[in-house]
């Protein structure tokens, strides 16, 4: 009785080319890697800052109004750039008066430097989540280098209309105001600040950058609204 050939014969080192080249695609990235150009959210973009009041308490103030664009891969954070302009003439300490000592020449002097200024020089990813965000930062006319720790809370799409794909960040970094110049009533204000940022971003569409206006506008007196379409894949 004869024995059926094989339908097919693969050498030895045939085989382990095969399995090599099997192996390297199944390390290979699901999808091509794709950064999107955003813009961010002056509305749901805050700036948050706490230092010290005489040692007392910290005074926590805002910032509000902030543009900017960030050019972000989740696959790759470290092709990330992030460029940010903060209007200091906005900020927020809960009082006229200290608003207006903050902004005035022996503090911010926002008439000689009416904004702080954020640009990217270079990433190191942690995880999925996490960054450290190198960067310049220009404040009161000086300009620093300072690294930020990063956190991506979300990228999907927004459940209110008109349903954009956003990402969302929180961000926190250690400054010392002696290092801007910032050297004034130092019996009072404590030298370290420490400054959170909560920020959202959306597509960047070509659209006025600069337009204070919100993508998803509120309001409270409309319905809650239906569930959005099926969900993207990050």
């Amino acid at each position: 009785m004869s024995r059926r050939k094989p339908f097919l014969t693969i050498s030895t080192p045939a085989l382990s080319g095969v399995l090599a080249l099997l192996l390297a695609l199944a390390y290979l990235p699901s999808a091509a890697a794709e950064t999107v150009r955003y813009r961010l959210d002056p509305v749901h973009t805050r700036v948050m800052f706490a230092i010290s009041h005489a040692g007392f308490s910290n005074a926590i103030g805002t910032v509000s109004g902030s543009t900017g664009t960030l050019q972000f891969d989740p696959q790759d954070w470290s092709a990330t750039k992030l460029e940010v302009r903060v209007p200091l003439e906005r900020i927020d300490l809960g009082d006229d008066d200290w608003n207006d000592a903050a902004i005035g020449g022996r503090l911010l002097n926002v008439d000689a430097y009416p904004e702080a200024t954020f640009v990217s020089t270079r990433i190191e990813p942690i995880d999925a989540e996490h960054a450290s965000v190198y960067g310049l930062l220009q404040l009161h006319g000086v300009k620093r280098e300072i690294k930020m720790d990063v956190k991506l809370n979300a990228l999907k799409r927004h459940p209110m209309p008109p349903f954009r794909r956003t990402a969302g960040f929180s961000a926190t970094v250690t400054l010392n105001r002696m290092d801007f110049g910032i050297d004034s009533w130092k019996a009072v204000i404590g030298n370290q600040v420490e400054l959170r940022i909560e920020a959202e971003a959306v597509p960047d569409n070509g659209k006025d950058k600069n337009k204070d206006e919100s993508p998803h506008a509120f309001d409270a007196d409309a319905e809650e609204p239906a569930a959005p379409p099926a969900q993207e894949t990050p």
